[in-house]
């Protein structure tokens, strides 16, 4: 066994529990961590299959970005872990079902797809072999490129939505426009109400008054 294979074993050994630690953790922060433990893993697994630009993906995109957003969410929300597992038990013959179909087509693809698949990579003029980052970019762009722009459509709806979601009126939000805040006038929240004026209170004027009346009884 050569040092690949020893590193691919440790790799996917490592993933393995990860990825079980993602489901069986109770705390939700521990469970990002140790999904981002198995991206890193599967990144190291993309490298020893000699598909750089998939690994190098994983890292910059998932771990660099999505993960620690995913991260920072989980820390700042409230989670109640006794109230979400409340209802395990009653799901989970639904879940193990769909848990076990997903397995079984992942199995079927990957069972076919390795039969179908060639460990050369295809030359061009002058017998030079092409990276799999251009093999991947010209099928990105040539065969599959309307499934692309249709997940980009569907990626650009999603975030409409989530801003619509999260900046639509609430009684409890305590946001402010700011296009109503410029349009404020003073005479909208400034009132003048004129009074008249006076000049002694009136306890003391009732003193007064009594007194002037006793004087000249």
């Amino acid at each position: 066994m050569d040092y690949q294979t020893g590193f691919f074993y440790l790799f996917a050994a490592v993933l393995l529990f990860a990825s079980v630690q993602v489901v069986t953790a109770r705390n939700p922060v521990h469970a990002v961590l140790y999904l981002m433990l198995a991206f890193s893993q599967a990144a190291g697994v993309w490298l020893i299959l000699k598909a750089e630009f998939l690994g190098l993906t994983l890292v910059l995109v998932y771990l660099g970005a999505v993960m620690v957003l995913f991260l920072f969410v989980v820390m700042m929300l409230d989670v109640r872990i006794d109230a979400v597992r409340k209802g395990f038990w009653v799901h989970a013959p639904l879940a193990l079902i769909l848990g076990g179909l997903v397995a079984a087509e992942l199995t079927a693809v990957v069972w076919v797809g390795f039969e179908q698949t060639s460990a050369q990579l295809p030359s061009v003029g002058g017998g030079i072999a092409q990276s799999n980052t251009h093999q991947l970019g010209l099928l990105l762009y040539t065969e599959y490129l309307y499934p692309i722009q249709a997940a980009a459509v569907i990626l650009l709806v999603a975030m409409i939505a989530a801003i619509a979601l999260t900046l639509r009126e609430r009684k409890d939000s305590k946001a402010i426009s700011p296009s109503l805040q410029v349009h404020v006038r003073a005479k909208d929240r400034l009132v003048v109400v004129a009074m008249p004026a006076t000049g002694q209170s009136g306890s003391a004027g009732l003193g007064n008054t009594v007194g002037d009346k006793g004087g000249k009884s």
